[in-house]
């Protein structure tokens, strides 16, 4: 027995589908869209002028303070000089004259080479008789214990430079704490200044580091009362 309700629904179903048919067939193909003939230029880019040239401007060099000896006018007794100079010490030997900032490389025949020096502050100085045991160019820095113990706030290592406290030549003396070396400090030429090393320009102790050698003798005198030719060499 057919369903009278479901054949009516089919009707209408079949119906619509062929009135959308026929709606697509009158509609023809889909149009694309329309192609611009004359299509959408962007603006030209912004032209910059350029720049006039400019030539390279280097920075100027500065010297270190080490470098720069010339700022510092060292007293006249105090420059390197060849002085009368009597003693049985062998030709060679260098004597640490401590109490008048004078360091003495005998030359013979009663001359001695005379260098400005700064020596130990007070309670800093030693005396005896050391030898070169070392000699090094532009030398590294460890400061020994002793110091860091007393300024734990320095370097534990410095490389060798035109910065560091040991300038531009150092002779090592015996097993000692202790140095013959530059500074990057020329000021302090002729003051006691130092923990005990024995300190000369930069020209200087390169002067006197290309006289010795290895094995050297170093006589390092006691901090006693000055000489009195040190007043009559200063008036």
């Amino acid at each position: 027995m057919i369903n009278l309700d479901m054949l009516k629904t089919y009707s209408r179903a079949a119906a619509f589908g062929a009135v959308a048919v026929t709606a697509i067939a009158f509609a023809g193909p889909a149009k694309a869209a329309p192609v611009q003939l004359f299509p959408f230029f962007q603006p030209l880019p912004t032209i910059v002028a350029p720049q006039p040239y400019q030539p390279y401007q280097a920075t100027p060099y500065r010297a270190a303070p080490s470098e720069d000896q010339d700022a510092v006018e060292t007293p006249a007794r105090f420059r390197r000089q060849t002085v009368s100079y009597a003693t049985r010490e062998a030709p060679g030997t260098i004597i640490i004259d401590t109490p008048n900032t004078y360091l003495y490389l005998v030359l013979g025949n009663g001359q001695a080479m005379r260098y400005g020096i700064g020596v130990g502050r007070d309670g800093f100085t030693w005396s005896g008789t050391q030898s070169v045991t070392k000699k090094a160019e532009w030398p590294d820095w460890t400061p020994p214990p002793e110091m860091i113990a007393r300024q734990p706030y320095l370097p534990r290592h410095m490389a060798g430079g035109p910065g560091n406290p040991l300038g531009a030549r150092a002779m090592y003396l015996g097993g000692t704490i202790y140095r013959i070396h530059g500074t990057n400090a020329p000021e302090t030429i002729g003051k006691h200044v130092s923990s005990g090393c024995i300190r000369l320009t930069n020209d200087d102790v390169a002067d006197l580091y290309s006289r010795v050698n290895v094995g050297t003798k170093v006589i390092v005198l006691p901090m006693t009362e000055r000489r009195a030719d040190l007043g009559a060499a200063t008036r």
